[in-house]
């Protein structure tokens, strides 16, 4: 068994379809990760994603961080009950009007307590020691940001041979590339770094995707972008 299927559970339904017991456990344990010094904040942006949400901090609500740490979340001017999922699950939270995962992630870190700082996107799974290896690159003095690669469960669409095969072609060439290029290889949902330094630069607001590479980009002068 795979260690995101309970997860997989609850994925794709809507607010009112999720038991009322799983959505109590996920606010208990997200009650629980809460820290008031955090060392490590975890934000969550959101668009429309009532449906995919609650199984996303189901997973983060599991992590065993040996930091402390802090869940916030971003509703960034959702039309669905996203709003609704963190007010269920009582997790803090901000609203973001100006649209774009720029603004979203910029209110994110201008709420964030922690040193550092770790990008989630709301449909995305993270695994119990996420924060622990992602913090064993960024905690070392030449490195300002970390990324990662990810993966795709399999569906009805897709095979898991299928997805294992684009993954290792994927893998290779993001591999090739960031010995030169590395800010080409940053994803948001698997971003992290110093927000010290972050606070220092702008995280692009005037495009819909790459804020994530270039805020990484920025980030080079004051140490490397590492890789896990």
């Amino acid at each position: 068994m795979k260690w995101y299927n309970k997860y997989l559970t609850i994925y794709g339904k809507a607010l009112d379809e999720v038991s009322v017991n799983t959505l109590d456990e996920i606010k208990q344990k997200l009650a629980r990760q809460q820290s008031e010094s955090p060392l490590v904040s975890v934000v969550v942006i959101a668009y429309n994603e009532e449906r995919r949400l609650p199984a996303c901090l189901w997973s983060l609500s599991e992590l065993q961080s040996e930091y402390p740490l802090e869940i916030l979340g971003v509703n960034n001017n959702s039309k669905d009950r996203t709003e609704d999922v963190y007010k269920r699950l009582g997790l803090p939270y901000y609203n973001e009007v100006k649209q774009s995962p720029g603004f979203a992630r910029q209110c994110g870190l201008n709420h964030a307590k922690g040193k550092y700082h770790f990008c989630i996107d709301a449909d995305t799974f993270y695994p119990k020691q996420y924060v622990n290896l992602m913090m064993t690159k960024l905690q070392k003095t030449d490195v300002a940001c970390v990324s990662s690669f990810w993966s795709f469960y399999p569906d009805e669409k897709h095979s898991a041979f299928g997805l294992a095969l684009f993954e290792l072609i994927r893998d290779a060439f993001l591999f090739i590339q960031h010995f030169k290029r590395p800010e080409l290889c940053v994803r948001g949902m698997v971003f992290a770094f110093n927000a010290d330094y972050a606070r220092q630069v702008n995280i692009r607001t005037d495009i819909r995707r790459g804020e994530d590479g270039s805020l990484a980009l920025s980030l080079k002068k004051f140490g490397k972008i590492a890789f896990l």
